[in-house]
Parts: structure tokens; sequence; C-alpha cells
């Protein structure tokens, strides 16, 4: 991203494309006031919300309400100010452009909010979590990432980066004025790097309930056609998403619907019935093929059958398919058969018995090795320094307890706070940092 911070001037779109009441244009950088006192009517006041036209040339292109900000103030800590204009695309698209007529360039994806980053107003951890906020797919994960936005996740860092650099300190102290300090005793060391050693495992330990939380998983719906998976997609669902028929075969294609259990996003997949190919026309084959790679490549699958037939040899053949995936065996339509198995979520779509339990059941079994309450909210990036800076401590500690030289222990706790500072920003590079942004959206 080649960028002079210093002189350029960036604008884009805030809001959604769309019609809306209201629509944000958002500049930032040195002329941002310049520029828009060029299409605006009135002269701008610092921090004063201000109403009146934006204009082109004499005519009036819309009414609107201009926040203006000097900095350091403001999201990016440069000057820069907000257009909040009527919310129809074309009249949107018009006042961008005439800010670029007058001297600004678009924005890149997450330039907002890399600058905020650049001119001190957060560190890296806090700007991933803007974008965590932005695309979390349920309420639960966007309260947890707001949590890092206030800076849960940065403070913790910031009281382990202080704990290891305490101890960096006292070695180089005695390093550097072996006449005048001493060397900490090998025993204060050890209980010292224990100590760093379980806070980076406490925030470590929620790396995986931060990626289910973020990405969720994926939930197939497997079993013989016109078993009921349409019928139970739809119940989940709340809503007719899938055609149902008595017809065999009616699902030719796989169908994808995100369902928020319990602040988990699962992703719940209608596939085609397995059957004997021979019995299938072409398309239902290709159908089939999906399925199985559905199968393949879901976190968990609910297999159905039918409780009018009970476990028929087919199903049992399509059972084998999950390979020991984590597996729900449903049986399907106990309104029509009124059979119970044991071992088995009994059903019925049409009426909805059970399905509040199945869902519970989804959650159960997606999140049977999750921690109940996720303390921290880590990213893949943020993951990888912990456990790089997870295996230097080990590493030192080890020299410790083998009373190696503290010049020679003193490296590996280096690199452990260069890991930890990577995670706020301190040190890190700009491919670190196009890769982080590049995944905003244009106006963040």
């Amino acid at each position: 991203m080649a960028i002079n911070y210093e002189t350029d001037t960036i604008s884009a779109i805030a809001t959604p494309f769309g019609t809306g009441a209201i629509g944000i244009i958002r500049m930032s950088g040195g002329k941002s006031f310049e520029i828009c006192e060029k299409i605006f009517s009135k002269k701008l006041v610092p921090m004063k919300i201000m109403y009146g036209q934006i204009r082109d040339e004499g005519e009036m292109i819309d009414e609107a309400v201009v926040l203006p900000y000097k900095a350091p103030t403001g999201y990016t800590g440069e000057d820069a100010v907000e257009i909040q204009c009527h919310g129809g695309i074309n009249i949107i698209k018009k006042i961008l452009q005439l800010t670029y007529k007058y001297g600004a360039r678009p924005a890149e994806r997450g330039e907002f909010t890399k600058r905020a980053f650049l001119n001190g107003k957060m560190d890296l951890s806090k700007a991933e979590a803007v974008a965590d906020v932005i695309h979390a797919k349920t309420m639960k994960f966007a309260v947890k990432s707001a949590s890092n936005l206030s800076g849960k996740l940065s403070q913790k860092i910031s009281e382990i980066y202080q704990m290891l650099f305490d101890i960096l300190s006292k070695i180089i102290a005695a390093v550097d004025f072996p006449e005048d300090v001493a060397e900490p005793e090998y025993s204060y060391l050890e209980e010292k790097l224990q100590a760093v050693i379980a806070e980076i495992k406490k925030v470590s330990a929620f790396s995986k309930s931060s990626d289910v939380l973020r990405q969720g998983v994926k939930v197939a719906i497997a079993g013989k056609p016109n078993v009921g998976k349409s019928s139970l997609f739809n119940a989940l669902l709340n809503f007719e998403r899938a055609i149902v028929t008595d017809t065999a075969g009616t699902t030719r294609d796989a169908i994808r619907e995100m369902l928020d259990i319990d602040g988990i996003p699962v992703t719940i997949i209608d596939t085609a019935g397995l059957r004997d190919e021979k019995e299938a026309d072409k398309i239902e084959k290709i159908g089939m093929d999906f399925t199985k790679k559905c199968i393949d490549e879901s976190d968990a699958v609910l297999f159905l059958f039918d409780s009018q037939t009970g476990m028929t040899d087919v199903d049992k053949e399509i059972f084998k398919l999950t390979n020991g995936k984590p597996c729900l065996k449903i049986a399907t339509k106990f309104d029509l058969s009124g059979k119970k198995f044991d071992d088995c979520i009994n059903i019925s779509s049409a009426t909805g018995e059970n399905i509040d339990n199945l869902k519970e059941e989804i959650k159960n079994l997606v999140c049977s090795n999750l921690e109940e309450e996720t303390e921290f909210i880590t990213n893949e990036r943020q993951q990888n320094c912990l456990d790089k800076a997870l295996m230097s401590c080990e590493a030192a500690l080890e020299g410790v307890q083998r009373e190696e030289l503290q010049d020679l222990i003193s490296i590996d706790v280096k690199t452990a706070l260069l890991q930890l500072g990577e995670i706020r920003g301190e040190v890190v590079t700009d491919d670190i940092l196009n890769n982080i942004f590049e995944h905003f959206c244009i106006g963040k």
C-alpha cells in the first residue's frame, strides 16, 4: 500500500450501498476541511455539527449534516470530516465524486482504521477487533469482540509483557553491571517464568472457542431421499427455505443457511438424498456427489432415518459415510409412526416436536470441547504470536532449570517479548499490516 500519510486525503462511502434514510461519506487527511468547504455551503468549525447544502459549482446537490474533526480528535487522529446526506445511492456517489474532484483519493480497504493505528489512536489488537465487530455472525461474538475493542486483550497482553520485561531487566542489569548488580536467583527466574507461561496459556486456552465463534461450524443433514431432510432444514430455520414434496429426489443441490444457536454460528446444509445410483437420473447423481462432499467437509452431521421403517440396510450404509465425525442420529416423522428409538433424537418437523431439544443437542455436539465462557477472543495471527511467545518462554524456563548463563536465557526472553509486541503492533511489518487491513471493508 504505497501511501504518503502526510499529504494524502482519502475519501469513501461509510454506509452500505442501497437506498436508506442516511448515507455517510467520510474523509481523512490534511485537506479534508479544504475539500469539504469547496462543496459545503458553510465554513467548517472544528467539533461543531453543522447543517447546510452540498453544492457543485453553485448547483445544490443535497442538504447534509457535516461533522468536522480536528486532529488528533476523531477516529483516525487526523483532520477528518463526515458528511451525512440522504441515503439515495446516486446522491452518495455524486458527493463522493465531488470529494475526488477537489483533491481526495479513494480510500483503500481498512485505510481509516490503519491510519488510526499508525497515528496511535489504537493498538493493533483493537484495530483487528473493529473488523471482528463488523463481521460478527452472531451477537455473542459481536459482544466478545467489543471487549477487545475496549482493550481487554490489549490490557492482558500488556500485563504479560510487563512481567517478562521485569525479568529481562533484572538479567540485563546484572550482565551489564556485574560489579554493582547481583544476578537474580535461578529460583526467582523459575517462579516468574512459570507465572508468565501460565498467563499465556490462560489466553491461548480460548483459541478454539474464538475460532468457532468467529467462523462458525458446518453441519450437514444426510439421509435417504424423502426421509425429511428438507422438512427438518425448514423447521430449524423456522421458515420455508427448501422445497418439500412427497417426490423422492426433490433436493438436487446443497442449500446452506446460517443459524444462530445460542451465539454459535451454525451453517446448516440441506443435501440431496442418497440412494442406489441406478435409481437416480444424471442431475440427481451430481447432487449425491455434492452430498458426499458436504459430509466430508462438514464439522458435524445430522443423520436422518424414517421412524416408520426404522434403520434399513441402506440407512446403515449412509451412516457409514459419516466416518466417525461428530454425529446425531435422528428418527424423523414421529407424528406419523408414534415409534420412539433409543439412542436417537425422535422428532417431528411437521409438529415441531423435539426441534428445540435438537438445537440444544447440536450446540452440545459442536461445542463439546469448547470453554463454557470465552474470556479472551483471539484470531489466527494473535494465536500464532502467543504460541511462539510460549515456546520461547518454555525454552527460557528450561535454561533456568539447567542454570545456564543468564545472558543466553535473556535471548529467549527477548524473543518472547517481540512476539507479544507483535500482537499489539509494536513490532510489525508492512506485509502483516496489509494482510490485516485488506480484510476490512472500504470506508472503515
